[in-house]
């Protein structure tokens, strides 16, 4: 695993841990049940990026007798365990709206909108920052760790708009700020899902690598000897792709000849697209001449 993708899986860490601390006193101190909820999920994301950053570490152990095909599908698997947590976190929060809503209580205090303005610019960042590394790594658990980031923002964007409600009316709309905690807390379940999706259709191998699959087929018909491509298919493990693929060569030639082609493909492929791992090719004859 590269250096800059642990440093930002330990800086989210940190974010996390430092975030969650600051919102939960912020909430207390200022009445703010938009800012505890905000606190539950950055405690969630805490620990959803724990979970995270030792995924990584056994997921880029390199490949071995018993796993052939490298740790990567470890990736998915952390990538469900980040999406629990969101679920859970969301679902905490759900329920402790609706309570709070029903519970009369106190206006919130106005720095928590001050609070609230410099933690989204940090989230929102943060967003940044982790999904630019995730989409040069092709990380799918980073990918839901910025997301992760983003729901974080717009939570506390959800939680500003009500606070800043409860302040500017006053008296009867208290529970402004549990109204807005309770609409972000539909924004994390869709971003579960938007994370979830993808994670799944690795974890399936199925096979939703288009551009990948076009370039692999403009690339081989490079390659003297390969007249064309046949079957496809792309399975990808962590941040690399394996490829199974049929290409079709002239008939009359001996399997020496095919054999060298095949190998040529190969070659051609991982030297082209550093991103694939390995090609397994299959050749195929253009006609197949029947003994009489």
């Amino acid at each position: 695993m590269s250096k800059a993708v642990i440093r930002v899986v330990l800086i989210s860490l940190l974010s996390n841990g430092v975030l969650a601390i600051i919102k939960f006193l912020a909430g207390v101190y200022g009445d703010s049940y938009a800012l505890l909820a905000d606190a539950t999920e950055s405690a969630a994301d805490f620990f959803a990026s724990f979970v995270l950053y030792f995924g990584f570490i056994y997921s880029h152990k390199p490949a071995d007798k018993n796993h052939p095909y490298g740790h990567g599908r470890l990736e998915p698997l952390v990538t469900f365990i980040v999406v629990a947590f969101l679920i859970c976190s969301a679902s905490l929060i759900v329920y402790k709206s609706i309570v709070h809503i029903i519970t009369p209580h106190k206006t919130p205090a106005p720095f928590t909108l001050l609070v609230l303005g410099v933690l989204i610019i940090w989230k929102e960042i943060l967003f940044r920052i982790v999904m630019n590394r995730a989409k040069k790594s092709n990380n799918t658990a980073l990918k839901a760790e910025a997301w992760h980031h983003r729901s974080d923002a717009l939570t506390s964007v959800a939680a500003f708009i009500g606070i800043s409600i409860a302040l500017f009316f006053g008296k009867g709309y208290e529970s402004a700020d549990d109204w807005a905690a309770l609409l972000a807390s539909f924004v994390i379940f869709y971003n579960a899902w938007h994370i979830f999706r993808p994670a799944l259709g690795e974890m399936m191998d199925e096979q939703i690598h288009e551009d990948l699959s076009e370039r692999i087929r403009v690339e081989s018909v490079k390659v003297a000897g390969i007249i064309a491509t046949e079957k496809l298919h792309i399975r990808k493990s962590g941040a690399r792709y394996y490829i199974d693929l049929h290409a079709m060569v002239k008939g009359e030639l001996t399997v020496i000849e095919s054999h060298k082609i095949g190998h040529d493909l190969e070659d051609h492929l991982l030297r082209e697209i550093p991103e694939i791992a390995e090609v397994l090719v299959h050749i195929e004859p253009d006609s197949v001449t029947l003994p009489a």
